[in-house]
């Protein structure tokens, strides 16, 4: 088996069973131009359970997580889809006395309206048509623990009351049943929509806004915290490689600045998908990431205007790519393999954007 030069075997931590030994290589010395190991460093060690980066901004929020944790506050965790707002959730639980009790989530959006209200609260046997036999609801089920409700502003309006109720006194009666039931879980929600513009609009209770905005966590989007992407990728690069057995050990730096300068519209869950299918499509040691498929994301998002500096950012990019590659264009270590593309592709886009090797 062939060895790449600076590649370095995936470091195995938390106690997960590491490579065969049969695929594990010992360092050697040499440098590959313009390679990142995907070995764990330092800086990736994690400030806690499963919240992987060090930015100012994710600071902020776990600072706010070791002031609430401890307390039996009502948490409302605000941001965009996929930056993480589950595990901040889960480890407001697991900071918390509660954390030896139930941990119980539900998201508000996946149920359908009408069996919401039994999901949370339970029913009775013969309650409606379907209820052939009696049902814990979930705020029983948290007793003593955490409830955590994704998606709250989906809730419908007519259980909204039901919700101030438990929240204010503790108790509600399942349906069918006239007998009140008392809860001592603490509630946790979560979501993606601006809720005092709902509550401008009738479309959510100013009342139950106002008792979930306890204690408000705002989870920042991953372009505001772009210092976390290379270890956030290094994470789940080790992770995927792991499950599926592949020995992936290094990134092209060039891949690694592009993953840096996107956006990411679609937060941390767009990253772990990308790196996944990069994984996948990885057949040596190279993490072959699909780069160009992102040069065509932001395309999508940019106005007509800034075609021309697409095409130079493009053009740049392809270019540093042959440099690092020596101008190599096929083959495991060639330009085209690192762009996630084939010889044919990398040769046309070359012709399109004026590329030629220097004599």
């Amino acid at each position: 088996m062939s060895m790449t030069v600076n590649a370095v075997v995936l470091a195995e931590s938390n106690g997960v069973e590491p490579f065969p030994l049969s695929l594990v290589r010992p360092p050697f010395v040499g440098a590959e131009i313009g390679a990142i190991s995907l070995a764990e460093s330092a800086s990736d060690q994690m400030l806690h359970d499963d919240i992987v980066g060090r930015s100012a901004a994710l600071r902020n929020v776990l600072e706010d997580l070791e002031m609430v944790a401890p307390t039996d506050a009502t948490v409302l965790i605000c941001g965009e889809t996929g930056t993480g707002k589950e595990l901040i959730a889960r480890a407001v639980h697991t900071m918390s006395r509660r954390r030896v009790h139930p941990y119980v989530k539900c998201n508000c959006a996946a149920i359908p309206t009408g069996l919401l209200e039994s999901e949370l609260f339970g029913h009775e046997k013969g309650a409606f048509t379907s209820a052939v036999s009696q049902r814990i609801g979930r705020f029983e089920l948290a007793n003593r623990g955490t409830i955590f409700l994704d998606e709250i502003g989906e809730a419908p309006l007519d259980l909204q009351p039901k919700l101030l109720r438990v929240l204010q006194e503790g108790e509600f009666e399942r349906l069918g049943s006239s007998r009140t039931i008392h809860s001592d879980a603490r509630l946790v929600t979560a979501t993606n929509v601006d809720l005092p513009e709902m509550v401008g609009a009738k479309r959510f209770r100013a009342d139950l806004y106002y008792r979930l905005n306890v204690f408000p966590i705002r989870v920042p989007p991953l372009r505001e915290r772009r210092e976390d992407i290379p270890a956030l990728v290094r994470h789940f690069a080790r992770h995927y490689a792991r499950r599926m057995g592949r020995l992936v050990s290094w990134i092209a730096s060039s891949t690694m600045d592009a993953l840096v300068g996107y956006s990411w519209p679609g937060n941390i869950r767009e990253l772990q998908n990308l790196i996944e299918r990069a994984v996948i499509r990885s057949t040596g040691e190279q993490l072959d990431v699909p780069v160009l498929e992102i040069d065509e994301r932001i395309g999508a998002t940019k106005a007509p205007a800034s075609q021309g500096t697409l095409e130079d950012a493009e053009r740049a990019h392809i270019l540093a790519t042959l440099k690092e590659t020596r101008w190599i264009l096929s083959g495991p270590r060639g330009a085209a393999t690192r762009l996630g593309i084939n010889r044919s592709t990398l040769q046309f886009r070359m012709k399109k954007l004026g590329i030629e090797r220097p004599t």
